[in-house]
Formats: structure tokens, sequence, C-alpha cells
């Protein structure tokens, strides 16, 4: 299946950044897995440049079935695990079609992989996606630091 790309620039640059969120099916890499997978290039100064498909990928009703009530009642109230059942993407789909929308804005190794609580993001892309993961550069731009940081020293 071919998934079309939201329109995009194509100017690759080195100085952009891409972030990236996933859903995981549980927080162990060695027993859960992915389930969703979205990202969002920005320039360096965090203008949008490119937002790729929404990559929901087929588990098996095993996987589905061993999630533990937290993410079966989230993952559900959002309708991710019906999109789940219904996909025909697998992770390898998936890296492939990722790392094509990758490559029109970012040279492989130059971006540090981006988001929320992001070095779990990775351990599972690793895992998984290990193609992918070697496509970011090996830092990270973690922003719940700032989260952290605010709740510590501001928590009211």
């Amino acid at each position: 299946m071919e998934i079309m790309m939201v329109a995009s620039n194509n100017n690759v640059n080195n100085e952009n950044l891409i972030w990236l969120d996933m859903e995981m099916s549980g927080l162990l890499p060695d027993s859960d897995r992915i389930l969703e997978l979205a990202a969002v290039v920005t320039d360096a100064n965090l203008n949008v440049l490119g937002e790729s498909p929404v990559f929901v990928i087929h588990q098996s009703d095993a996987v589905l079935d061993g999630m533990d009530a937290w993410n079966k009642g989230a993952h559900s109230r959002s309708g991710l695990i019906e999109k789940v059942k219904a996909s025909i993407i697998d992770e390898q789909m998936a890296t492939e079609q990722m790392i094509a929308f990758l490559k029109e804005h970012v040279p492989a190794g130059k971006s540090p992989m981006c988001g929320n609580s992001i070095c779990q993001d990775r351990r599972f892309m690793a895992r998984y996606m290990p193609d992918l993961e070697s496509y970011f550069h090996y830092r990270n731009l973690d922003v719940s630091v700032f989260k952290e940081l605010a709740r510590r020293w501001k928590p009211e």
C-alpha cells in the first residue's frame, strides 16, 4: 500500500529537526510493540516544513490482548486498537516510507531524535525499526527535560 505524503518542502537541510511520536502496546521493548508512528520536520526555528503520514502498524491479536489495562483503555478510547487490527502496514513498510519522507528534508545522521520522552521511542525503534533508528543522529532532543525542571522549580 502506497501512502501519499503531506505536501512537503524539498529543501534538504542539515539543521532541520525531526520530531517524532510513537504509541506502543506497553513500556517494555522486549515484549511490547509499536502501534503508531508519525513525524514532523521543522527548521531550526521550529517552523513546520513537513508532516509524515500517521503510520498505524498492524499487530497480532496476541500483542493487543497482552496489553495492560491502562493501554487497553487509552488505545480503545482513541480508536487505535481498531485501526491497528485493520492496518496492513508492518514495521518494515512504515520504516521504508518514513525514511523516504525524511530524506526530503534531512540527510541521514544529522537530526537528533526530537520529542517527548523520546528515549523510550528510541528503544522501541532500535528493536523493531533499526534502519529508521539509524537514520537519526545519536543525540536526542527530549522536551520532557523542560517539563521535569518546571515541575521541580515551579511546582504550583
